[in-house]
């Protein structure tokens, strides 16, 4: 286990002594449970005499989770527990090469001959004359000019517009476009910051006038909203329009989901469908179903696992295999297709979004899921024998 990395456990653990750690830092020691056993030398002389309750505290945690009634039934395949030689790889990226069983040839293929890298920052910017900026090419410094506006890269990969000048001019239109396998951050005019997951689209005007600030989305984003009360930030995406006046918050629109989410972490938004408006508070999540008429439902969710996607990570919370591998095909640029009868099982863990694709699958792997993989081309099935090999008590 590297130093920074051992560091970083044994501070949350100390914390989780304490009482001190938070609801995230309690989810990273639930999910890395195991690496009590894997890893001796996260134990000390200075945390000994805790260790023997505390792993029994995070045990009995664990155990109230998976036996929870909200499991409605379903079997809740942790990604983690029980393979925390898997998990820590993952964290240290241990893995060099990776084979997965292929049922129907009957003989081993080779998943990766050279791994998937995960996505990064990478973008174009579309300037409103039609000119395209790719700008993960671009030198830092100033990138365009345009009435009144300075557009800027700067030295941690991100666009900012500055106003130079005052102006009457009508303002002009820009578009960002991330695509698969690709994130961006950018700041706009008035100052509110917007994070763009990978294929996601932000069309903006150069400056805001009039009564409100009003952008179009497609794909996903984050946003922080400057407060502006006089001027409404307005977000619209297929099917809903959000108004804030500041505020933090989350909205999933792709087109390949079944409904529209937005995910409120501070403020207040109220969300506009083609029937309904419905005003949510920090913690609420939206749902407008793309296949219903416009109904908004409303339901309390953990937030943190919605934008766990800015911060560098997948966050899985009871999710099927469909949704799973849409995340995956998004960050790594690729194609999913699906073989056979699927489980109804739900995942639940944390992966690093710098994680090689190889060491997703591994983990995906030890619950019966198989790949094959031609290039960028991902086929998707399940083997139910393959779960009993590697744990041959599961029934």
């Amino acid at each position: 286990m590297k130093d920074a990395q051992k560091k970083y456990f044994l501070e949350i653990l100390e914390k989780y002594r304490k009482k001190k750690a938070n609801s995230k830092e309690i989810k990273f020691l639930e999910t890395y449970y195991d690496m009590f056993e894997e890893n001796e030398d996260l134990i000390n002389e200075e945390n000994e005499g805790n260790y023997l309750h505390l792993k029994e505290n995070i045990k009995t945690a664990i155990d109230k989770k998976i036996s929870s009634p909200d499991n409605n039934g379903k079997e809740i395949k942790m990604l983690w527990f029980k393979y925390a030689a898997v998990a820590a790889a993952l964290l240290m990226v241990l893995f060099a090469s990776l084979h997965f069983f292929n049922t129907n040839k009957g003989n081993n293929l080779t998943a990766m001959d050279h791994h998937i890298n995960p996505g990064g920052n990478n973008a174009t910017l579309i300037l409103s004359g039609g000119e395209k900026i790719v700008l993960n090419g671009a030198s830092q410094g100033e990138i365009a000019r345009q009435s009144g506006i300075s557009i800027t890269k700067t030295a941690d990969g991100q666009i900012v517009y500055t106003i130079t000048s005052k102006t009457t001019d009508k303002p002009l239109k820009n578009t960002i476009i991330t695509p698969k396998g690709g994130q961006y951050k950018v700041i706009l005019p008035d100052g509110t910051n917007v994070a763009l997951n990978a294929a996601s689209t932000l069309t903006y005007p150069t400056s805001f006038q009039g009564g409100e600030r009003r952008v179009e989305l497609k794909g996903e984003a984050y946003f922080e909203v400057t407060k502006n009360a006089a001027m409404p930030f307005k977000v619209q995406s297929t099917g809903q329009t959000v108004e804030v006046l500041g505020t933090h918050f989350n909205i999933n629109a792709y087109d390949d989901e079944s409904v529209i989410r937005t995910t409120l972490l501070e403020g207040s938004v109220k969300i506009t469908s083609a029937i309904a408006s419905s005003i949510i508070s920090p913690g609420q999540q939206a749902l407008i179903s793309k296949t219903g008429k416009g109904t908004i439902l409303t339901r309390e969710v953990n937030p943190e696992k919605e934008i766990a996607w800015k911060d560098g990570m997948f966050s899985f919370e009871n999710d099927d295999i469909k949704s799973v591998m849409r995340s995956i095909s998004r960050w790594y640029n690729v194609n999913v297709s699906y073989k056979g009868n699927l489980p109804d099982i739900d995942f639940t863990g944390e992966i690093f979004r710098t994680a090689k694709l190889s060491e997703v699958f591994k983990i995906l792997e030890l619950n019966g899921i198989q790949f094959e993989v031609e290039g960028k081309n991902i086929i998707v099935s399940y083997n139910q024998e393959a779960v009993k090999t590697i744990n041959p008590k599961k029934p």
